[in-house]
């Protein structure tokens, strides 16, 4: 393992782009702090460091992507950038706090959307060399989610074997949401994994509004097809298009974009693409 490389990997992964308005009075700050200080002086400006603190919060970042966030835009605008374990101390001495301006009651108040959905990862390193030689297949885990639409959350998370079907696991990922949260869900994304009657009913028995892509060839069932789901069939078959305005089905590709988050975090090697 190539330690130096693999921890600059590490500290890119912060390089977004942020304004570093603070570092125009770096020079002013400092002296100021200095003033009348015993010891070693300080390098970094209170607010600099400040600003780093809340970038690691909002964010939920490291601290060597941190200082990645401080490479990728003040990096020649200031005389240094702080190495991740003197932001990490500086950091811990600062007084930071997220001002929260709603109140629990607004919280309680507020209505979950959901977005639900599943990815593989593999249970072993083996080569597909392996695997077509000596027919050795050990399968892969799937990870089942549950995502809030609005705070990019995952609120529900399941771990199952490759036999159990996306469909199989939504009630459990909406029943652990329902006992956990004081709010109330209101409507839910999932993609054609998750067409089937039970889903639809088991949504409608819980008051949530299911916006799920139906398959290709889903057929109107009025006897003994759910009424939701005869609805969706009807509205997706005369304009896809239209529908998908309609219910904001877009907005399911926040589930994705948390599987991008976690394959970025860990190793890619291990990683399948979704099973969608």
């Amino acid at each position: 393992m190539n330690w130096p490389s693999y921890n600059q990997s590490l500290v890119r992964r912060g390089e977004i782009l942020i304004g570093f308005d603070v570092i125009n009075n770096w020079d002013t700050e400092l002296k100021e702090m200095n003033k009348d200080k015993i010891g070693e002086p300080f390098h970094y400006p209170n607010t600099f460091l400040l600003l780093l603190g809340y970038a690691k919060v909002y964010f939920h970042l490291p601290y060597r992507q941190t200082e990645g966030i401080a490479q990728g835009h003040a990096k020649g605008k200031v005389p240094s950038i702080p190495h991740y374990t003197t932001i990490n101390r500086r950091i811990n001495k600062l007084d930071i706090k997220i001002k929260d301006n709603k109140s629990n009651k607004e919280f309680e108040d507020d209505y979950l959307i959901i977005a639900i959905d599943s990815t593989g990862i593999k249970a072993t390193n083996r080569g597909q060399w392996i695997r077509d030689k000596w027919g050795i297949r050990k399968g892969y885990l799937k990870i089942h989610i549950a995502v809030d639409i609005k705070s990019k959350k995952i609120l529900s998370m399941k771990v199952t074997d490759e036999h159990v079907h996306d469909s199989k696991a939504l009630p459990g990922l909406v029943k652990n949401i329902i006992k956990s949260n004081s709010s109330t869900a209101n409507k839910l994304f999932a993609d054609g994994a998750y067409d089937s009657n039970d889903v639809f009913g088991y949504l409608e028995d819980n008051g949530i509004l299911p916006c799920i892509k139906v398959r290709k060839n889903a057929k109107v069932r009025w006897k003994k097809g759910n009424f939701f789901r005869n609805l969706s069939v009807l509205a997706q078959k005369n304009d896809l298009q239209r529908w998908k305005d309609s219910v904001s089905y877009g907005q399911r590709w926040i589930a994705e974009t948390v599987f991008s988050c976690i394959k970025r975090t860990f190793d890619r090697e291990y990683m399948f693409i979704p099973l969608d």
